[in-house]
């Protein structure tokens, strides 16, 4: 079997709407990689019964992997021991040993079979990493020792990037540097080239609104000018300051591939307001694609079998055309 066709799944957290919109992407007729997933059967056979999805189980060793046949027309999966009696329990830590043991396993795999192509489902941040991590990003990267890496929220139309992810505002001034915005760009080009064939047009924001400030420091005209002018010397397709209140008009969005802004919610807002579910979050740098559905474990969700599968559905259509 060869493998690196294969797309690796995280189920992530066990009580979230991943399964649910899981089950919903697997009835698109057009996905051609097989799919591998890393789940708990027991958590998997009371989703199907929830929800009606009648599907056939094999059951892998993960150790064995290159001995199996593998397609979509059974669920591959690598089951994860999870005891719970009902299909939704209450998101808590007792779930951090299964999601632990199923990135670990996952971590094996990649580096064993040299899989390119990676999924994880939802977690709750605060509960499983417990601020060792800013976010899965970060906790990924960590196990690949990769230090530069940079979190994408991919549309074909218009992409976004943080140069900070999940960090606290007040903290967010002391980690722009133009370093640090060189090294995005640089991750964002050399994927846009290598994956897509494009040399992208970046815009980069300013860290203040106006890019001005009463304050006596201006990051923007002493740290992102700077970094504009050796971007633009190095050949990279990039312009700015600009201001976040006026780039995401239509007129002005349209001449750009992607907008990297300083930090998490200065970009994402505008993103998902634009796109809603039709986005995916890529993490650049890693040796592999790791892509994750652009929304949460929806507690609120959970058993309505209302949630839109669209972000997986991209994931999964991202992977099979890369």
């Amino acid at each position: 079997m060869n493998l690196d066709k294969s797309i690796l799944i995280v189920n992530g957290e066990p009580n979230s709407v991943f399964l649910e919109i899981f089950f919903k992407a697997l009835k698109n007729k057009k996905i051609k990689s097989p799919i591998i997933l890393i789940s708990s059967q027991k958590i998997l056979k009371l989703h199907m019964k929830h929800f009606n999805f009648k599907r056939k189980i094999k059951i892998l060793d993960y150790k064995k992997l290159n001995k199996f046949n593998i397609n979509n027309n059974t669920i591959n999966l690598i089951n994860i021991d999870y005891s719970q009696k009902r299909t939704f329990e209450k998101i808590s830590s007792k779930s951090n040993a299964f999601i632990e043991q199923s990135f670990s396993i996952a971590f094996k795999i990649i580096k064993k079979y040299k899989i390119k192509k990676f999924i994880n489902g939802p977690v709750v941040k605060k509960i499983f990493l417990q601020k060792k991590y800013l976010g899965i990003t970060e906790y990924i990267s960590k196990n690949f020792n990769v230090k530069n890496n940079a979190m994408l929220i991919y549309n074909k139309s218009l992409s976004v990037c943080p140069i900070t992810t999940h960090l606290p505002l007040k903290l967010v001034t002391n980690k722009i540097s133009k370093e640090i915005i060189c090294k995005k760009v640089k991750l964002i080009n050399d994927f846009y080239k290598k994956k897509l064939n494009i040399k992208p047009k970046i815009a980069i924001l300013g860290l203040n609104p106006h890019c001005e400030t009463v304050d006596k420091f201006n990051e923007d005209e002493k740290i992102v000018k700077p970094a504009l002018k050796y971007l633009n010397n190095k050949g990279f397709k990039v312009s700015g300051p600009y201001s976040a209140d006026t780039i995401f008009i239509k007129k002005n969005r349209e001449k750009f591939n992607v907008i990297l802004g300083m930090y998490h919610d200065q970009v994402l807002t505008p993103i998902k307001t634009l796109f809603e579910y039709d986005a995916i979050n890529i993490t650049l740098g890693l040796p592999f694609i790791r892509i994750s559905p652009d929304h949460g474990p929806n507690e609120k969700m959970l058993g309505k079998n209302l949630s839109d599968p669209l972000s997986l559905i991209q994931a999964i259509n991202f992977l099979d055309k890369n």
